[in-house]
């Protein structure tokens, strides 16, 4: 059992639902309406997906930004399990290599009911620097959708909790978890209000 004090996560893809807001941007305002989700079979965009690299770009470009129309959603459960860690007094943390947070940290306060001080939002240069931050905050288990950042992870001691998604099917030693369901039950939730 994970002590949510030890326990961090990644932002997209396993709290916020960005490739299918990528989907709907592609869709709505490039008029790319043959991409299916079960399609992104890669973390590199453009090694699955026959667009042009410089729109890819810009649709990513847009989701950092938080200029686009389409709601971005949260992954089903994500926002129940959050708010029972931040309601426990724990702080919630993420770790991210998104360049600019300021949209996703607005996103993130509006989603959350729980006191803002309680969340934080860090972001790194790189994937590997999400290694050197977690190691900084003393967290132990990370939830992650990038498998190469579960390998990066791992090799430094922290436990990686792989979030399944198309792009990461490849097979892999890491604790693995489908739903936020799944990360619930690994968590100790002692005398937390429910």
């Amino acid at each position: 059992m994970i002590n949510p004090a030890s326990l961090a996560f990644d932002i997209d893809g396993v709290f916020a639902d960005t490739m299918n807001l990528f989907l709907d941007i592609a869709r709505d305002e490039f008029n790319i309406n043959w991409i299916k989700y079960e399609y992104i079979t890669s973390y590199s965009l453009e090694e699955c997906l026959d667009i042009d690299k410089k729109v890819i770009d810009e649709i990513l470009d847009r989701i950092v930004d938080g200029s686009y129309h389409a709601p971005l959603k949260s992954i089903d459960g994500a926002p129940e399990v959050l708010t029972r860690i931040g309601r426990t007094h724990c702080p919630v943390l993420f770790v991210t290599v998104r360049t600019k947070t300021e949209a996703i940290c607005k996103w993130i306060q509006n989603i959350l009911p729980i006191d803002p001080a309680l969340i934080e939002v860090i972001s790194t240069t790189s994937f590997e620097g999400k290694a050197e931050v977690l190691l900084e905050k003393g967290i132990n288990y990370f939830v992650e959708d990038r498998l190469e950042t579960c390998c990066l992870l791992k090799n430094v001691g922290v436990e990686p909790v792989l979030f399944k998604q198309p792009w990461n099917m490849k097979s892999h030693p890491f604790i693995e978890v489908s739903t936020w369901k799944d990360i619930e039950s690994l968590i100790t939730f002692d005398g937390d209000e429910i």
